[in-house]
């Protein structure tokens, strides 16, 4: 059981919240909340609580993601505090659209725009130049920042009501399994989050796929849920493995 905790009182019994229902744990105050498409109880609690700087853990398509405002500095900061993350090691950035993309990079390589023609919203994270502004410790202190469109319903939601970007890093210890679950990340980071949200399992289960735009030609980072032959067939060329890559 990660980091040796014991399961929050209650959680035996319930491995997913009821929909539209929430629970309070004794253990540092952690709360899950179903996630009901029917209610905008859960959506409303996970917006107030990015606007005051806090950290949110979400279902994504591919892992349950630990969310905050990526331009606040001050809560980015918290998701490297709670994944016990190095600060020299990138996280990446969900974002609702491609105004919202254009915020973080410096500039839209054509061959990022044709990845997220092909692939977006789903499991491509698409590496560019960061902005200028842009908190750099979302690029591991680098001048890269990774950045996707989330392909289950409940987070690009979030990244759209918010209006801003929000960091989507896996909801677990740095080094440890990432989630699938509300329940995993309940025992393991659930201490250190202000709120869960339970969307049930992810889909795929698989970590997304990182290409480097900012190299010619573009390099892969991390295989993952798209395959490689895919990218190569969008792109039109040949990628490299890149031979000592940031993780994400």
């Amino acid at each position: 059981m990660p980091r040796g905790c014991s399961r929050p009182p209650g959680l035996s019994a319930m491995t997913r919240a009821p929909s539209g229902s929430s629970w309070r744990s004794e253990l540092a105050g952690m709360e899950i909340i179903g996630v009901d498409p029917r209610s905008p109880e859960a959506p409303r609690r996970a917006l107030h609580t990015l606007r005051a700087g806090g950290l949110v853990a979400f279902p994504t398509d591919t892992f349950y993601a630990l969310g905050a405002a990526a331009l606040d500095e001050a809560a980015v900061a918290r998701v490297f505090a709670a994944k016990r993350r190095p600060p020299g090691e990138p996280v990446p950035v969900l974002v609702a659209d491609r105004d919202q993309w254009r915020t973080l990079v410096a500039e839209l390589p054509p061959a990022a725009v044709r990845l997220a023609d092909r692939f977006w919203p789903g499991p491509l994270t698409i590496v560019c130049r960061r902005a200028a502004g842009v908190p750099r410790l979302l690029g591991g202190g680098g001048e890269t920042i990774g950045v996707r469109q989330p392909g289950l319903p409940i987070a690009m939601a979030l990244c759209r009501a918010l209006g801003l970007p929000i960091v989507g890093t896996s909801a677990n210890t740095h080094g440890l399994p990432a989630p699938v679950t509300a329940a995993h990340v309940a025992l393991d980071v659930g201490p250190d989050v202000d709120l869960i949200l339970d969307g049930g399992r992810c889909p795929l289960g698989r970590p997304s796929t990182v290409i480097d735009v900012t190299r010619t030609p573009p390099v892969i980072v991390r295989a993952g849920a798209v395959s490689l032959e895919a990218v190569q067939d969008a792109l039109g060329q040949t990628l490299v493995q890149a031979a000592a890559a940031l993780r994400y």
